[in-house]
């Protein structure tokens, strides 16, 4: 064999495996739903943890705003979300690791881009998302042996919360000066209705005042939260979009099960769209708009934003909508580019660890204090999407081959002496 020849089957060898590997991806179990442990997950915190240590929170600083905040936060989060799914004598290491991320928090880096002079103190971004996180870690403790100073930490950020919605005309409050965005105070006030399954229950009251001015408030459009609103009046200023919306139904869930299946369902009509029918995407405007991409969406292909259908996937899989999470996941295998070692896991050849923070944490997703949702929404994604991609694949696996067998031709026997002339053998 030539060595043209040669290098001709290794390549062919190549696209056959690559093909087949991603065609594996597209229908090998990706998560493992609200109970069972997300394949892949545990070696993902490995990469996170290593990468967060070698600077990886400071460079997503240098990207957008809550960089080395979110790159932390998800970290933690990802590890208490997977000791709740192990025995209580088993959450040591999560509980140590979600202390790591928190204490990186509760620093003057993890503070630094939010206004002390804000009700409350650092805005309600930077204290919802300590409060869910610590909160988080009282969960994993046995009741009895929840650390005291966590507990007080605890029931005072939570008063601070409270206090601050009960004196604001609007249920949205400030994440920086002068700007307010609903994600934000979801995120908190389902840091409350957690402190109301944990200690006793004190914040019933505000988180009903809160919903009734949600519903007075909802984006005009789409009839979902609007994506930011007037610090003052809490009023639609802009539009529902997807990287918000899909944040927003993660945490719902747990503040008002009922209201959140509404609005999900909207969102879910309104945001998951089949880009050229290859499989799930969320895009970052509704159905029938369009709008710019921007820090928090990422560039947009065909509307879709890859940060929105990253989170959806955890929103989905705490909503109970089970195909569309498996579908979500699934996609991300083959599109995310995994690069997998027996020891780690990461994603875009981990050029983008924050990106890996939000798919391990969407991964994990579950409702901590509503029960498990007992009526999924009826499924959206045609049973048989993968098809046409896994068919295609499998054409790309076969395709170097076809020229190989077109110039391979068995040999006939020599028919002899006897049969060239006619005569009888």
């Amino acid at each position: 064999m030539t060595t043209t020849r040669r290098l001709g089957t290794v390549f062919a060898l190549l696209v056959s495996v690559l093909a087949l590997v991603g065609a594996s991806r597209l229908v090998l179990p990706a998560t493992g739903g609200v109970d069972g442990e997300p394949p892949g997950v545990r070696r993902q915190l490995t990469f996170l943890r290593a990468a967060l240590a070698d600077g990886a929170g400071e460079r997503a600083q240098e990207l957008f705003p809550e960089g080395y905040f979110f790159a932390h936060a998800l970290y933690g989060l990802t590890w208490v979300e997977s000791g709740l799914r192990r025995p209580a004598g088993e959450r040591a290491e999560a509980l140590r690791e979600a202390r790591w991320a928190l204490d990186r928090l509760d620093s003057p880096a993890g503070r630094a881009p939010f206004s002390p002079d804000l009700t409350p103190a650092y805005g309600v971004f930077y204290l919802g998302w300590t409060n869910w996180l610590r909160g988080g870690m009282l969960a994993l403790q046995p009741a009895d042996r929840r650390d005291p100073a966590d507990l007080r930490r605890f029931a005072a950020d939570s008063a601070a919360l409270g206090a601050a919605f009960a004196a604001a005309p609007t249920p949205y409050l400030a994440a920086y000066p002068g700007q307010a965005w609903p994600v934000d105070s979801t995120v908190a006030v389902a840091s409350l209705r957690l402190h109301d399954t944990l200690l006793p229950p004190r914040f019933g009251g505000t988180v009903g005042r809160w919903l009734d001015g949600v519903r007075q408030r909802l984006d005009p459009t789409t009839g979902l939260m609007p994506h930011r609103v007037d610090p003052v009046t809490g009023e639609p200023v802009e539009v529902a979009r997807g990287t918000s919306q899909s944040m927003i139904h993660r945490f719902l869930v747990d503040v008002d099960p009922d209201f959140a299946r509404e609005q999900y369902l909207r969102f879910r009509d309104r945001f998951v769209v089949s880009p050229l029918r290859l499989g799930p995407a969320v895009r970052e405007y509704p159905v029938g708009t369009s709008g710019a991409g921007d820090v928090d969406s990422g560039p947009l292909l065909l509307g879709v934003s890859l940060s929105a259908t990253v989170v959806t996937l955890g929103a989905a899989q705490a909503r109970g909508d089970d195909r569309l999470a498996r579908g979500l996941a699934n996609y991300g295998e083959l599109a995310g580019l995994p690069l997998d070692t027996p020891w780690t896991k990461r994603y875009a050849f981990g050029a983008m660890p924050i990106g890996d923070a939000f798919l391990a944490w969407a991964k994990t997703a579950r409702p901590w204090v509503a029960a498990a949702p007992a009526d999924p929404p009826a499924p959206n994604v045609p049973l048989l999407w993968r098809l046409p991609l896994v068919t295609v694949l499998l054409v790309v696996a076969l395709l170097p081959w076809v020229p190989r067998l077109a110039r391979y031709r068995p040999r006939r026997a020599d028919p002899g002496p006897a049969a060239a002339v006619g005569l009888p053998s």
